[in-house]
């Protein structure tokens, strides 16, 4: 099982924090920086594999980690996943962001954030592998942005609402409106047509 997907960039910063069993924030926190500092300290011709048991409180839990440019991707497992099996999953899911963002780099990461957690879980869900074709992960991305452009999203409600009075068909703008014993004086609103 993955207990947990972490992404920082060279300099500690996480950038993706996905854990799939609940740890304290100040847990989470410690084990995030004593991860980077394990896999820092790593010289770049060491295999990718680490034993991290006294990290997650167990004997059995591995870091398998790659490090992209300025990234280093680090998938937390126990001893049932295969070491070769979560590094090809890895490589997966850079070739996936890399294919939705055209070049992913650590500001897609950061700017994008709820599509790169989307894509993490079209690939492991509940710390379980779900998908690993990725030209099955890119479609079901695809189509989640089109359902979000579809629905234009809360940024568009102001413009959307502008255009709605704009189109709206009167012959002639009230000046008043009498509703009982209330009378509400119309503004002009020549100013934002």
């Amino acid at each position: 099982m993955i207990n947990a997907v972490l992404v920082f960039n060279n300099h500690g910063k996480p950038r993706l924090v996905r854990f799939y069993q609940h740890l304290a924030e100040e847990v989470q926190q410690q084990l995030i920086r004593e991860t980077f500092h394990l896999v820092l300290k790593r010289d770049e011709h060491i295999c990718n594999f680490l034993e991290c048991g006294s990290l997650f409180g167990g004997a059995d839990y591995k870091l398998i980690y790659r490090h992209y440019a300025t990234l280093y991707f680090v998938f937390c497992v126990d001893s049932s996943e295969s070491e070769l099996g979560i590094l090809d999953l890895i490589q997966v899911f850079v070739e996936t962001l890399d294919k939705c963002f055209e070049n992913v780099c650590e500001l897609d990461l950061i700017f994008h954030m709820d599509k790169v957690h989307y894509i993490l879980q079209e690939v492991v869900i509940g710390g379980m592998v779900l998908e690993t074709n990725m030209n099955e992960i890119v479609a079901q991305a695809e189509a989640q942005n089109k359902l979000e452009k579809a629905e234009g999203g809360l940024s568009a409600a102001p413009s959307r609402a502008v255009s709605a009075v704009k189109n709206i068909n009167l012959p002639e703008i009230p000046r008043n409106i009498n509703i009982g014993d209330i009378n509400i004086k119309v503004p002009s609103l020549s100013q934002f047509m």
